[in-house]
């Protein structure tokens, strides 16, 4: 689950987790267990307001458009499905089957993206017609893809080698390969742009070291050493919104802020230690093997987080909470950490809160109890379909969203809106779909 996505908790013992997902700025939180799932507005501190829940069982990838009513899920009994409702009104949109299971969905309000292991589709989330379809993509068993939630330059990355940490950057509006970046020496683990879709984040299967590239051109422009002593799994990593930020959680016990620091331009001294070591290294850097050189040019944690527990898998975002920068680290126990950070000293974050995501009785059930279907009867798929609506979508960039983001009457902030009008109104941006095509590109499918 990376803002820029989500990606699935897996079970462990006495646990019914499924999945856990970031929203696309980081203002809700959707969650997932075998016996239904909760969607989080992310607004307050102290208290965690729940603005949907159901008891849709065994949801492994769920995924929220922005704090839209759109909601996309794929289920464990229908691995090749994904289904796409408006949670709002309980009814679905659409739902789309694929030649194999779905490993990763992105999404942004232009396009949405399903990653199989060895292929990608890209939709237009607008009438969720197929544009394109990347077959024989290099092996992918995990489902890592980022995809920009600034669609006015709609970019789309996937591993380009299943041995290597190669990138591949695909311009997703354009629907063209942009470049290739060899960013690691090993398989990549984890990808994430920034909010404007101009700095990549990447980080290997060893996880000792995050590397940032300026996009489209793809040159490294920073290095942040996690650490040496051990190999971690890297779960998660999340730029600020302001992009001065970057955090990576992983199997440990430990989260780290990085600071994406400009160099100061040649020509200006600022006369401190630091300054005066770094002409040192630069000077050097040219005498001596490129191995120990980006060893002298990484720069350790700003910040850190020292969590209670290790070993179980996280997911962690910055935000802007009631007008402060906080950390937030969602855990495969069931339970989401706000933390205070300080963004001029750093050090280690003061806890703000801890929320229970779950009642304890979600998570000790039997293991032989059925589970329970939707808390609504939702209308069939036909009168979903007649549902009037409320006319023609305003000229004007204007929105509303029952929790938080853009209010009615608002202006949409510039990257949340793709070209020609838009409307955060669901019921007129995202009508119901009388028809549903397969992942495979021929023929159409019914709808359920």
């Amino acid at each position: 689950m990376e803002k820029t996505g989500g990606a699935g908790l897996p079970d462990e013992p006495g646990l019914r987790f499924g999945c856990a997902s970031f929203n696309q700025d980081s203002t809700s939180l959707a969650l997932g267990t075998n016996t239904g799932y909760k969607l989080f507005s992310l607004t307050t501190v102290d208290k965690l307001d729940c603005i949907h829940e159901s008891g849709t069982p065994d949801i492994y990838i769920m995924e929220r458009l922005f704090s839209s009513s759109l909601i996309v899920m794929v289920r464990t009994n229908m691995p090749q499905r994904m289904n796409i409702y408006h949670f709002k009104k309980g009814t679905e949109i659409c739902n789309y089957s694929y030649p194999d299971r779905i490993l990763g969905v992105k999404l942004n309000r232009q396009r949405l993206v399903v990653c199989l292991e060895e292929s990608i589709y890209i939709h237009n989330i607008k009438d969720m017609k197929l544009l394109k379809t990347l077959f024989n993509t290099p092996s992918n068993p995990s489902g890592l893809c980022a995809l920009s939630i600034n669609h006015s330059n709609s970019y789309l990355t996937y591993p380009g080698s299943a041995t290597v940490g190669e990138i591949i950057l695909y311009d997703a509006n354009c629907l063209n390969t942009v470049l290739t970046i060899p960013a690691h020496d090993s398989p990549l683990a984890a990808l994430t742009f920034n909010t404007s879709a101009t700095k990549l984040a990447s980080a290997s299967e060893r996880g000792t070291v995050i590397r940032v590239f300026s996009i489209p051109e793809g040159q490294r422009l920073f290095e942040f050493r996690r650490g040496m002593k051990r190999y971690v799994n890297i779960s998660s990593l999340s730029f600020s919104p302001d992009g001065h930020f970057l955090c990576a959680s992983s199997n440990t016990e430990t989260v780290h802020i990085f600071k994406l620091e400009q160099l100061v331009p040649s020509g200006q001294e600022d006369g401190t230690w630091t300054s005066y070591v770094s002409k040192i290294f630069s000077a050097a850097s040219s005498y001596i093997p490129t191995q120990v050189s980006g060893m002298m040019s990484q720069d350790r944690a700003f910040a850190t987080v020292h969590l209670l527990t290790s070993g179980q898998r996280n997911i962690c975002t910055l935000a802007m909470i009631q007008k402060l920068p906080r950390l937030l680290v969602a855990t495969a126990d069931g339970q989401l950490f706000i933390y205070n950070v300080n963004p001029l000293d750093g050090g280690e974050c003061m806890l703000a809160h801890k929320h229970r995501l779950f009642n304890v009785d979600d998570f000790m059930g039997s293991e032989g109890s059925e589970t329970t279907g939707p808390a609504q009867t939702c209308p069939s798929y036909a009168a979903t379909a007649a549902l009037p609506s409320f006319g023609p979508v305003s000229a004007t960039l204007t929105g509303y969203s029952e929790d938080v983001g853009a209010k009615k009457g608002e202006v949409i902030p510039e990257h949340e809106f793709a070209a020609g009008p838009v409307c955060l109104a669901d019921e007129n941006e995202f009508p119901p779909i009388n028809w549903c095509r397969d992942g495979t590109g021929g023929g159409k499918a019914r709808c359920s």
